[in-house]
């Protein structure tokens, strides 16, 4: 059976004096979502994620880490992958830290890497439309990107499907805002830099009578965390993500 350790990957760790300029250089250039936050002695601290650093839309600025730090995911190297993801569930984050005996930061476990593991170990039961988040909020492909990062600030959501009149055409998320370089002074100056700028695109769906292990499959494929669900008068339903077919296995 495997276990945490088979799947421990180095996770960048900071620590609460750096800045969150520092954290967002390595999130940006790195496929991390969350970066973990350790004392002198390499003790587990907690967190720092992506809306995080987005707060702070300054090139420059001597804002440090230490009050954006949250509670971590924990689990031991020899924890069993099942409770791994139980931990990142319950925890609602996109990694686990794995600690050592001594209570130091040993690796850490990404969900993006433990789903596929998860999925083909189970069977998930139901459909989509079972475990699907209704009533999406969603945003229009020309509403200014300042809009869109201060709800996705604000709300705790961490990507929006993008419409054209009633039709999904993309998908904004906070590693779009992140990666584009022009977004943080278009948020502070309020520009009118457009969503359909920095959008994902084509959009991967599913439908409501979909399985939900057709939909985990293809978040795997395509190497995505969140499906708009369209029925079959191609109106936005809702949407399904990692999180959501973790909760399915729970049951």
């Amino acid at each position: 059976m495997k276990v945490t350790s088979n799947l421990m990957v180095d996770i960048p760790a900071l620590q609460c004096d750096e800045y969150v300029t520092r954290a967002r250089s390595v999130l940006r250039d790195d496929v991390f979502r969350e970066l973990y936050v350790v004392d002198e002695r390499n003790r587990l601290m907690g967190y720092l994620d992506i809306t995080d650093v987005l707060r702070v839309t300054d090139t420059k600025s001597n804002v440090t880490i230490r009050g954006f730090v949250r509670e971590a995911a924990q689990v031991a190297p020899n924890t069993p992958l099942v409770e791994v993801g139980r931990a990142i569930l319950n925890a609602n984050t996109n990694s686990a830290a794995v600690i050592g005996e001594d209570g130091t930061l040993r690796a850490g476990i990404l969900f993006s890497e433990l789903f596929p593991v998860l999925i083909s170990r189970h069977t998930i039961p139901g459909r989509v439309e079972d475990v699907m988040s209704r009533e999406p909020v969603t945003c229009s492909y020309q509403d200014p990107i300042h809009r869109i990062y201060n709800l996705i600030v604000t709300s705790g959501f961490v990507a929006f499907p993008v419409m054209q009149k009633k039709e999904v055409i993309g998908i904004v998320s906070r590693r779009d805002l992140l990666r584009a370089g022009s977004i943080r002074p278009s948020v502070k100056n309020q520009a009118e830099t457009t969503v359909d700028r920095v959008m994902t695109t084509p959009v991967i769906s599913v439908t409501p009578d979909d399985t939900v292990a057709m939909a985990s499959q293809l978040m795997v494929d395509h190497d995505i965390s969140i499906l708009p669900v369209i029925n079959e008068s191609k109106r936005l339903v809702g949407v399904i993500d990692r999180h959501d077919v973790l909760r399915s296995l729970a049951r």
